[in-house]
């Protein structure tokens, strides 16, 4: 999984906190990507359409509302 995101967006740092609290590891099972980064801005454009965080990538799965990508998140955690 990749997640774009600004290190200081509190909606990022909603998704990041859920992220730890399910276990998940940075770097491990999920990618951060700085979508300060103009490199990552790009790519995230293209591939959502705008410059929103946070930008949730999971195979097919692309979704940016906080609440939405927490809740997938926990779905998958329950999954496995």
């Amino acid at each position: 999984m990749k997640l774009y995101i600004y290190e200081t967006c509190p909606y990022c740092i909603k998704v990041r906190n859920t992220l730890k609290e399910l276990g998940y590891k940075e770097g491990k099972d999920i990618i951060l990507l700085d979508a300060n980064k103009e490199e990552n801005a790009n790519e995230l454009i293209e591939l959502g359409g705008k410059l929103q965080v946070p930008f949730l990538i999971d195979g097919e799965t692309m979704m940016y509302e906080s609440s939405d990508i927490m809740e997938y998140l926990r779905e998958k955690k329950n999954e496995n």
